[in-house]
C-alpha cells in the first residue's frame, strides 16, 4: 500500500519571527518535521511531500535529504501565488498565496495515491499517524475523507488560551462542520471559549480539528473546481484565503463524507517563541518514556 505524507511548510511564519519548520527542538536538532516523519515511516507511509517556498527549497534539501535517504521517498513542491489561477487578475497588493487547500493543490503533480496533509510545526504523535494510515489503506475513496480528530483537553495550554477548529459530529461520528473558536481554556474543570459566541462552555469530550487531513487523489480535480469557484468570488479580495475546511464543507454539502476519526495522542505546537521550551520538555518526556529514540536519524 502506497502511502503519502504531504507537510504544509510554505508558512511566512511572521508570528514566530523565524523560519519555525526547521528550527531544531528534539535533543539532536531534530525539527518538529522530523518527529512527524519518523512516526509516519513507522505507520507505512512511503512518501513525503514538503510544500514550500521556493526560497526555502536549499535549507529543506540540506536538512532534510541527508537523513532521509534510503528511508522514504522525498519530493519538494513550490506554493505560488499564480499557480492555479487561469488567469484571473491578482490584485496588485496582494502578496501571499492563497491558504492551506491552494498549497495542498500544488502537489497534485507528484502525488498519484491516497495521502494526508498536516502542518509542518505541530507534533500530532504516533497514534495520530497509525490511525490516518490505516484510514488511507481500508477507507479512503473519492466520496470519503477523514480528519483527525484530537481530544480538546489534549491541547489546550498551561500558558493562556487558544484558538481551535471545534468539530460538530452526527451521530455515525461523520463531520457536519469545523467552527473556529477562540481564548478556550479550562477553569474549574470546565472548558470555557471567550469569545462572545454560542455555546461558551464545550463538553470534556469535544473534538478538535489540527489540520490533519487523509483524502483520496480525486481530492486534487476536485479542490481545482472549488478554488475556481473560489476565485470566482474573492480574487479580488488582497487577504482572502482558501482552506482545506472550505473543501470540506463544499464536499460535505455535495454528499461526501468526512469521517472524524479519533486519537489518542497528544498535540503540541509552536505559535511564538515562548512555546519552545514547552515543546522541548514534551519532546524529552516522550523520549524518557521511550517513545522516541535520544538520535531519530541515527543508523
Amino acid at each position: 500500500m502506497e502511502a503519502t505524507l504531504v507537510i504544509l511548510a510554505a508558512g511566512m511564519a511572521s508570528r514566530y519571527g523565524s523560519m519555525k519548520q526547521i528550527q531544531g527542538f528534539g535533543p539532536g536538532g531534530e525539527t518538529i518535521m522530523d518527529y512527524s516523519i519518523y512516526d509516519s515511516i513507522r505507520a507505512g507511509f512511503t512518501k513525503v511531500v514538503f510544500i514550500i517556498r521556493r526560497e526555502f527549497a536549499d535549507n529543506f534539501r540540506q536538512i532534510f535529504e541527508p537523513k532521509l535517504k534510503g528511508k522514504v521517498a522525498v519530493e519538494y513542491v513550490f506554493q505560488e501565488l499564480e499557480n492555479f489561477t487561469e488567469g484571473i487578475a491578482i490584485p496588485a497588493d496582494r502578496k501571499k498565496p492563497w491558504g492551506t487547500a491552494h498549497a495542498v493543490l500544488c502537489a497534485q503533480d507528484v502525488v498519484r495515491e491516497p495521502f494526508a496533509v498536516i502542518n509542518a510545526d505541530d507534533f500530532y504523535g504516533r497514534n495520530a499517524f497509525e490511525a490516518a494510515f490505516d484510514f488511507l489503506k481500508n477507507d479512503a475513496t473519492e466520496s470519503n475523507y477523514s480528519i483527525i480528530g484530537y481530544d480538546l483537553l489534549k491541547t489546550l495550554s498551561d500558558y493562556g488560551t487558544v484558538n481551535r477548529g471545534v468539530c460538530t459530529l452526527d451521530n455515525l461520528g461523520n463531520l457536519v462542520s469545523i467552527n473556529e473558536r477562540l481564548n478556550i481554556s479550562k477553569k474549574d474543570g470546565k472548558i470555557v471559549c471567550d469569545d462572545g459566541q454560542e455555546p461558551k462552555e464545550l463538553p470534556l469530550d469535544t473534538r478538535v480539528s489540527m489540520n490533519f487531513w487523509c483524502f483520496h487523489p480525486t481530492f486534487f480535480t476536485y479542490t481545482q473546481q472549488v478554488f475556481r469557484d473560489f476565485l470566482q468570488k474573492h480574487a479580488h479580495e488582497p487577504k482572502a484565503e482558501f482552506f482545506i475546511p472550505i473543501v470540506a464543507d463544499q464536499f460535505i454539502k455535495e454528499g461526501g463524507r468526512v469521517e472524524v476519526v479519533p486519537t489518542s495522542s497528544s498535540w503540541f505546537g509552536v505559535t511564538y517563541k515562548e512555546d519552545a521550551p514547552f515543546v522541548e520538555k514534551s519532546l524529552n518526556d516522550l523520549i524518557s518514556a521511550g517513545e522516541y529514540p535520544p538520535k531519530l536519524w541515527e543508523k
